[in-house]
């Protein structure tokens, strides 16, 4: 069953499917590069509206690296 999530970039309601092993978004194509920087900005899944409107805009940058710090936030 669909689990009821909030976007982190939105902060709209949406219903993310991926852990029953199908969503919406797994429809859509963003390049590793996008998919690592939006990993690096946001923690969880986003929303469909925001996932197209990101697919069809220009990679997106990761933000830089702390200074001093070791690696990233897991995930």
């Amino acid at each position: 069953m669909p689990e009821a999530s909030t976007c982190p970039r939105c902060g709209g309601g949406f219903d993310c499917g991926a852990r029953d092993g199908h969503c919406a978004c797994f429809e859509l194509t963003l390049s590793a590069e996008q998919q690592a920087a939006l990993a690096a900005r946001w923690e969880g899944c986003l929303c469909l509206r925001c996932l197209r409107a990101l697919q069809d805009e220009a990679p997106v940058s990761a933000p830089p690296a702390a200074s001093g710090g070791v690696g990233g936030p897991a995930g």
